[in-house]
């Protein structure tokens, strides 16, 4: 049987003005660009822009071999986000342009059809947190990113309808373990923290796993974390060990950081 997951949440461009380069991106489309290079069927629920970005946007992912059934293009600008680089290569975010993406919403139809899938993921700015107790009540294993948004309170309002949480703590180790099997106690399966050079660490309720980093020449780290996550999220459907699974995430997010395009060395598996 193949397996399914449905990445619904946010797409945009990247823009840097300074350097002359955009690409697309966003938090649904990385995870689910990524879980395809993996071998993974994904679809994308989502909506951009009637403008040349959001047919730019259709024309990659299409290419890519993305399921787009419930992608939609709605009238306006795609959403973008103005970007620049230090001279150490570490990314800077300016301006957020959220346009369709305010009025983006989900139908019943989109609900319905994310739960046919075998996970269905989404993130803090993905605007579908609202319809996780929908997906959870139609049998849906879910993952969702909280990003570093910690102490926001749509952390405790979702988390007994997520199964795999992921959180970014930078380098805290000590602070994510407490963090960490305190979320598991509100319900999800496994909590997971990316702690920067210090790799990542997952906690299960019974013991916490921890997995380094793979040495990797960086050049951009945009999309770094939901390239992990795609990674971990490949792993639980793998059925491998939770170690493994971050181990998997590690080696994909390596892959990402060693080129200015998230997934610009993109190659379709079978």
């Amino acid at each position: 049987m193949t397996l399914r997951v449905a990445a619904i949440g946010d797409n945009c461009i990247d823009v840097y003005p300074r350097l002359g380069r955009q690409y697309c991106t966003g938090n649904a489309v990385d995870l689910a660009v990524n879980l395809q290079q993996l071998g993974i069927p994904t679809s994308i629920i989502s909506a951009t822009g009637s403008d040349s970005n959001g047919r730019l946007m259709v024309e990659t992912l299409t290419r890519l071999g993305l399921d787009l059934s419930h992608f939609y293009t709605l009238d306006g600008r795609t959403a973008i986000t103005y970007m620049d680089m230090t001279e150490a290569k570490d990314r800077i975010h300016g301006e957020y342009v959220e346009g369709v993406l305010e009025h983006m919403r989900f139908s019943e139809q989109d609900i319905e059809f994310a739960a046919r899938h075998d996970l269905v993921h989404s993130a803090f700015w993905g605007k579908a947190d609202g319809h996780l107790e929908q997906l959870r009540a139609r049998g849906a294993r879910i993952s969702f990113d909280y990003a570093t948004k910690r102490d926001d309170p749509l952390v405790e309002r979702t988390l007994r309808w997520v199964d795999y949480a992921f959180f970014s703590f930078s380098d805290h180790r000590q602070a994510a373990e407490g963090f960490l099997s305190a979320v598991v106690a509100r319900g999800p399966r496994i909590a997971v923290a990316t702690l920067g050079p210090l790799g990542s660490l997952a906690y299960d309720g019974h013991a916490f796993s921890s997995f380094g980093i793979y040495p990797a020449r960086v050049e951009n780290t945009v999309g770094a974390g939901d390239a992990f996550i795609a990674g971990f999220i490949y792993g639980v459907l793998m059925h491998y060990d939770i170690r493994r699974c971050l181990q998997t995430g590690a080696r994909q997010a390596a892959q990402v950081v060693e080129v200015f395009e998230p997934w610009v060395n993109y190659q379709p598996k079978g």
